[in-house]
């Protein structure tokens, strides 16, 4: 256990300096600052500065961890920084739902339960960090690590285009929609090719909560059909001759459970 906690520090303190970099390098992050939960909260001219101010405090505790010797009112900073992210993404869900936390710089991601997850995840690191002292190297703990800093990656919805959509892509490719229902009939994968390149896609991505569900054949058209956070995503796909201009999404609202 005492191994598991001298390495706590370090993996938040890694998060923390990445989250705090993304804020204050990032070249989109006035663009899209406009649109985080923190400018519902405390005015659009405001937010950037918030921003940047919370970047400075990701850094502060993220030196703190790392300084030696380690301290237990180091990770009760941390804890406390953790538990501000958790109300701040509590207030961003309910007053702002369809706003992005701007947790990781300038990604447009909505608040959502895996950006709760992340937040908690890094409170309890915080306060197992609270018994932290000098590390020795030993497996158990550097596998209780390895988890967990994948866990922080998982945890992050803004990363999603990173590995969760070539993950789905791939899946797409092995399982069962790829077959070919009619002989002569053109392959559901390149559509597929076709549907991931087209500026449809890509603005409906972020809501899109599985890869291909059903699709079918009509009038010149591959219909392609993807859950999105309680609706439906249907994609028009040309079967012949088209270009991704000529994709077309439509959100379809999943009717009522009586």
């Amino acid at each position: 256990m005492q191994g598991i906690a001298a390495l706590q520090p370090y993996l938040i303190a890694a998060f923390l300096v990445w989250a705090a970099l993304l804020k204050l390098l990032s070249r989109r992050m006035r663009a899209q600052a406009g649109r985080t939960a923190l400018a519902r909260l405390a005015g659009p001219a405001r937010a950037v500065p918030l921003l940047r101010l919370v970047a400075v405090a990701e850094l502060a505790v993220a030196g703190v961890l790392l300084a030696p010797p380690a301290l237990p009112w180091e990770g009760t900073a941390a804890a406390a920084l953790s538990t501000g992210f958790l109300v701040y993404l509590a207030y961003g869900a309910l007053a702002a739902p369809d706003s992005s936390c701007g947790c990781l710089g300038a990604h447009g991601r909505p608040v959502e339960w895996r950006s709760f997850a992340r937040a908690g995840l890094l409170m309890t690191m915080s306060a197992v960090a609270v018994a932290a002292g000098p590390y020795a190297f030993d497996p158990m703990s550097a596998a209780v690590a390895a988890a967990q800093a994948a866990a922080l990656l998982g945890l992050s919805p803004e990363l999603d285009r990173h590995w969760l959509r070539p993950l789905r892509q791939l899946l797409v490719k092995v399982r069962a929609p790829l077959a070919v229902r009619e002989p002569g009939a053109i392959p559901l994968e390149t559509s597929l090719r076709l549907l991931y390149r087209s500026p449809a896609y890509c603005s409906a991505s972020a809501l899109l909560s599985s890869d291909i569900q059903d699709f079918w054949d009509d009038g010149g058209l591959r219909f392609a059909s993807f859950a999105a956070r309680g609706r439906t995503a249907v994609f028009s796909i040309p079967l012949t001759g088209g270009l991704p201009a000529d994709v077309r999404v439509a959100l379809v609202e999943e009717p009522a459970r009586t």
